[in-house]
């Protein structure tokens, strides 16, 4: 224990807020629950930091720039450059993906430390509505935020042995770059993995049950994203479910619904992730759940007063800067301040593969449910005609969606580092913005940032380096 006061040795501590879970969410109400006078614990039974800093979303990204690494050295000559790639030290590569994950939990240990906030390592338990055991200790608070996460999910009959058959959290930790892969699931981990592994020179195949790869993106996205990882020898399946897998003599046969057969040296499952709350007493705290999520309202709360909830614990969207938004909410709410409700469809979402794919509102698809399809805009600017892009030697798209004679509701980009131009897309978004408010609007030359600009430019009637 550090930080704040040892409160094993005084019973009589009763906190503002004990925090069960020290990931993005519980973190986030951590710090800013702090900042703002409250008196919090914060237990987490491993590391600081969660699944985004240690098992998601740095270490995945850091792997995807390692692969953007090699493929830049084998295509190198494309640009006047004469390199030679040589293979991948994958040593090497953890090594450069550990030391990013080592600086960030050191700031954030430093960070905790520095806001006087009680932080308890063990495993807990919520043992009433207002106080969680932990390590032999009973922790009281007036309020409690259960912020416990997730978990790699698999599919009935199908065993995690993390040696063929693997999760993310054991891809992440592979110490060896196989020779062939089987990704179960296209969805963002399963395409992230797919584009990594491919960079790293492994023969991949997806299997997605959809009908098409990142499913939940507008559909122009996902086929965008298909023409590129076809380019790139990146195999896939969809619209069939799985049925089974089974060991070969060497690796691993999956069996598709259809009878369709693919082997390969491992089996990543990517199916997405599931709530960790088995166990840890809150259906015996009388919190309400469904399917192991627990339900909160727009504010997260529980239906107990004295609960609130956060993260992939909550059927919200799974992302970290999600939780790190419903934990400030909460620390927030609990300490006075007026809030306001996340609008889910205003938040960011990038899928870091190559290319990148990103988006924030909602697809033309449910634009046109929600409006009417006569009342529904929609415009694409290809990349093509960007100067930043053609250097980059990167193609794709920017897709806006509008409310016909209105705002913009939906921005979907696809291409090499669009993720760094979400940030603009969500403003555009959340604002309400206008596309004549956006053209008038100076973008810096050459950017790719001023695709979006002229993407706008376009909606709004009068196109500059594209077509009428």
């Amino acid at each position: 224990m550090h930080g704040g006061r040892d409160v094993a040795n005084d019973a009589s501590t009763v906190f503002d807020l004990v925090i069960l879970g020290g990931g993005s969410g519980g973190y986030a109400a951590a710090l800013r629950g702090a900042q703002l006078g409250l008196d919090v614990a914060l237990i987490e039974k491993g590391k600081v930091g969660g699944t985004c800093l240690h098992n998601g979303c740095i270490p995945t990204k850091a792997l995807l720039h390692a692969g953007e690494i090699a493929d830049q050295a084998r295509e190198s000559e494309q640009f006047g450059v004469k390199a030679t790639f040589e293979g991948i030290d994958i040593a090497a590569v953890h090594k450069y993906k550990d030391d990013v994950i080592a600086g960030l939990y050191k700031g954030l240990q430093g960070l905790i430390a520095s806001r006087k906030i009680t932080y308890i390592e063990g495993e807990g338990r919520l043992s009433s509505p207002t106080s969680v055991d932990v390590g032999g200790q009973r922790v009281q608070g007036r309020h409690v935020l259960l912020a416990t996460g997730s978990v790699p999910k698999s599919l009935p009959g199908l065993d995690i042995d993390g040696n063929r058959i693997i999760s993310s959290d054991h891809a992440l930790v592979l110490d060896r770059v196989p020779k062939s892969a089987i990704v179960l699931g296209g969805g963002v981990i399963g395409v992230e993995f797919a584009s990594a592994w491919k960079s790293f020179g492994t023969d991949v195949t997806v299997i997605e049950g959809m009908k098409h790869l990142v499913p939940v993106e507008d559909e122009n996205s996902s086929k965008l994203l298909e023409r590129a990882f076809r380019k790139r020898g990146i195999k896939f399946n969809l619209g069939t479910f799985f049925e089974k897998a089974e060991y070969t003599q060497d690796g691993v046969k999956v069996t598709l619904a259809d009878g369709k057969e693919f082997e390969a040296e491992v089996l990543l499952v990517a199916v997405g992730r599931g709530p960790v709350s088995q166990g840890l007493g809150y259906e015996e705290a009388g919190v309400a759940m469904d399917r192991g999520y627990v339900l909160v309202d727009e504010y997260m709360r529980t239906n107990v007063p004295t609960i609130s909830a956060v993260g992939d614990l909550v059927p919200t969207l799974q992302l970290a800067h999600v939780g790190f938004a419903e934990g400030i909410l909460v620390a927030e709410r609990l300490a006075g301040l007026k809030t306001v409700p996340i609008d889910y469809d205003g938040v960011p979402r990038v899928t870091y593969c190559h290319p990148e794919v990103a988006s924030v509102g909602i697809t033309e698809a449910k634009a046109k449910e929600i409006y009417g399809a006569d009342k529904v805009v929609a415009l694409k600017y290809n990349l093509a005609g960007n100067g930043k892009s053609k250097i980059l030697k990167t193609a794709g798209e920017i897709k806006l969606v509008q409310v016909k004679d209105g705002a913009v509701v939906g921005v979907h980009m696809v291409g090499d580092r669009m993720g760094e131009q979400v940030g603009e897309a969500q403003l555009i978004y959340n604002w309400e913005a206008l596309p004549a408010e956006v053209a008038q609007l100076v973008h810096a030359h050459p950017t790719q940032n001023e695709a979006l600009g002229e993407a706008h430019l376009a909606l709004a009637g009068k196109p500059l380096h594209s077509h009428d």
